[in-house]
Order: C-alpha cells, then structure tokens, then sequence
C-alpha cells in the first residue's frame, strides 16, 4: 500500500518511523506538509496540494493534522482522496464525519495508534466503512507492522478505548514521574529516583508482557502478607482509590473525544 501522510506531526513521524524500521520501502511513502520538515531518506515531501495530486501514486491518504482542521482542509483535499481509502488520526471524527468530508473516497478508516509505534509497539486501534475483505487484510497488515492492529466493530466504544490506549501512555508517563517524585521527596536524589522509576517501570512491563498471570495477580504474588510492599498496596487499594481515579481519567478523556466530534459535525 503506498500512502500519502498528509500533515507530520509527532504521530504522523512515529508512525513513519516505525513503518521503516520493521523494513518497508521509503518509496511507499509521501508527506504532504505546509510547514518545512525534513522526512526520513527516500520519503518524498510536498509542500503544496497541487504537486501532491500533480504526482499522484498512492493508494491511500492518511490525515494527521488537528480535527478542528477538518472542515477547512477536506474540500482542498478532496481530489488526493478520489478513489482512494481515507485514513485518519482525527481524535473524535467518526467515520460517518469522515464520508461526509470525502464522499469520493471508496474507504473511510479511523485508525488511533500512540506514539510507541515508532518502535513497532503500539496497538493500533481501527474502525472502518467501505473496506472490501482484501482492502482491510490490506489495512491490517500495514498497521500490524507497528504493533497490533485491533478493530473496533462497534465504533461507539473507539473513543473509550482511545482513552486507554492511545492517551493512556501519557497517564504511565506522568505515573512514573510521579513515583520518581515521591521517591525524591522522602530522600532518594533525583537523578538516582528518576533513573530507578524508569527502570523498575520497564521491567515490570515487560514481565507483565510475558506472564501468563494478569498484572492483579502479579501484584499480588510480589506482595507478601504483612510485607513491605502490600502495605504499599493497601494505600493504593483503600477506598478503590486508585480505580475511582483512573475511571474519572479514562471518562474524561473518552468525553473529550465525543465534543471534537460534536465541534466538527
């Protein structure tokens, strides 16, 4: 699939990137970008519609600019998606919204990744209109390439499952700054917080990865009764408050997704 990046951002790149990395072909891929930025070797960059639409050759466009964007873009875009599958990484544009604003396109896809498929590990989150089977195998391995690629056949819950795991790396970083923080502020030095936070982060994850025991019971396991790190767990647990504040983070954040939506209906 050759496909036609329109608007990089620090997602478009992290995608490229990743699409590289795991071996694809430079040529398969085109930026169109208003403002100079350098892509990687062999990346062709447009810098207007005209010279894009002038060259052609893709199969599918992939908008990444902002969603309050939409409505002032599509119409100078509509002659790069004819024809074509309609990719987005919109936040709250639906794919109704998205046949709306190119009824030429033959596809409309929503496709949520986060930015660790720069290094081919992120779940790719996808839902779609118009994709005959061989078009979406087509969708999936493109996507699979930067991670796992999960279909959403029921759309309704694409901006639930955003929040978690396209935003939801932002709530881990800030969780790891956090601890390190905590650290610091009982003694440890910064750097040595800093450094043992991310560290302890990584490896955990990556035995959580590869357990065959889910996350709840690996706490548990690594919690001895009375122990130092159940009582830990205990400050977590009281009054689920851990959950609760969570729930309120996943919800608040799946709502800003349905008014990006209602803003650019």
């Amino acid at each position: 699939m050759k496909l036609l990046i329109i608007g990089y951002g620090n997602m478009a790149g992290a995608m490229l990137d990743g699409w590289l990395a795991c071996g694809m072909a430079p040529g398969n891929f085109a930026v169109l970008n208003r403002s100079p930025k350098p892509a990687p070797e062999g990346v062709r960059v447009f810098a207007d519609i005209a010279e894009a639409e002038a060259t052609g050759g893709h199969d599918a466009v992939l908008l990444g600019f902002k969603p309050h964007q939409l409505g002032e873009a599509a119409p100078g875009l509509a002659a790069l998606a004819e024809g074509r599958a309609v990719h987005s990484l919109l936040a709250g544009i639906t794919c109704t919204q998205l046949e709306k604003a190119f009824a030429g396109a033959v596809a409309h896809v929503r496709v949520m990744p986060n930015l660790a498929s720069r290094i081919n590990k992120s779940p790719i989150l996808l839902a779609a209109s118009g994709l005959s089977g061989a078009r979406r195998d087509a969708t999936s391995a493109l996507y699979d390439a930067l991670g796992s690629a999960v279909w959403m056949e029921d759309e309704a819950r694409f901006d639930l499952a955003t929040a978690l795991a396209g935003s939801g790396p932002g709530f881990v970083y800030r969780f790891i700054d956090a601890l390190a923080a905590a650290a610091h502020s009982l003694g440890l030095d910064k750097p040595q917080a800093d450094s043992l936070a991310l560290a302890m982060v990584e490896g955990a994850a990556a035995l959580a990865a590869g357990s065959d025991c889910s996350p709840g019971e690996l706490a548990d396991r690594v919690a001895s009764p009375g122990g130092m790190t159940r009582e830990g767990l205990n400050v977590l647990d009281e009054g689920g408050a851990l959950e609760d504040l969570l729930t309120r983070t996943l919800d608040a954040t799946a709502r800003r997704g349905a008014e990006l939506s209602q803003r650019n209906g």
